[in-house]
């Protein structure tokens, strides 16, 4: 059995969402007949110019059958010398947009989860690349998405392996051999080793058999990081 402490992940992606926060509410609700919510700040990713900060609160609307329970989330970006803040979201399947910190019920689709989460910035910080992790309760289908932001464009972009077969993509940071692109691992259930893949902006797949991932920043953790109190 795994320690508490360990942070577990579906695809065992070495940029974990939080996991055990998600599987902890569903047990406290198993004793409950109401559905409630609760929400989840993650670490502060600090640029490499010191200029700005990204983090994602992460909301989870909690139904006593869990099937019906839906996580969806935003990602700030705080500019650290003027306070200015902004929000950037997916475009991916099941990503919800709504208001920059909530998501309306009645707008939420049940049982899916989409958990938005920084995970690198590029070395010069004009770039920040997030990880988007999609799936549905009580199903196998689970991917990434890598959600990236161009800081002089001001420009989002939302990618993922195109035109090969996989069953999911586990991403892993930006190319060491084409920083400009994304890296993914991807393959099919029950085969291994799965392959790497680069992926560009406009989602062109090329087989990376010998690139390796880099990431940069710095992570940061503040009062507000972890569970917060739900309303």
């Amino acid at each position: 059995m795994r320690s508490s402490s360990v942070q577990l992940d579906p695809l065992n992606s070495p940029h974990p969402i939080p996991w055990n926060w998600v599987l902890a509410n569903l047990t406290v609700t198993e004793d409950s007949e109401a559905a409630h919510r609760q929400y989840y700040r993650s670490q502060s990713l600090i640029s490499p110019d010191g200029q700005y900060a990204a983090y994602s609160r992460i909301q989870m609307q909690v139904h006593p059958d869990f099937t019906q329970s839906w996580v969806s989330s935003v990602l700030f970006l705080e500019n650290l010398r003027t306070g200015d803040l902004r929000t950037i979201t997916a475009s991916s399947p099941l990503s919800m947009s709504g208001q920059p910190t909530e998501v309306d019920p009645a707008e939420a689709v049940a049982g899916t989860i989409a958990i938005l989460v920084p995970i690198a910035w590029s070395a010069t910080g004009d770039r920040i690349l997030a990880r988007e992790f999609e799936s549905i309760f009580g199903s196998d289908i689970a991917s990434d998405y890598a959600v990236i932001w161009d800081r002089q464009l001001n420009r989002t972009s939302t990618v993922a392996p195109t035109r090969i077969q996989y069953t999911n993509a586990v991403l892993l940071g930006w190319s060491q051999a084409h920083p400009e692109q994304t890296l993914f691992q991807a393959g099919n259930l029950g085969e291994s080793p799965w392959p790497l893949w680069t992926v560009d902006l406009a989602g062109q797949t090329t087989a990376a058999p010998r690139d390796r991932p880099q990431v940069f920043g710095r992570s940061v953790n503040s009062i507000w990081t972890g569970p917060q109190s739900h309303l």
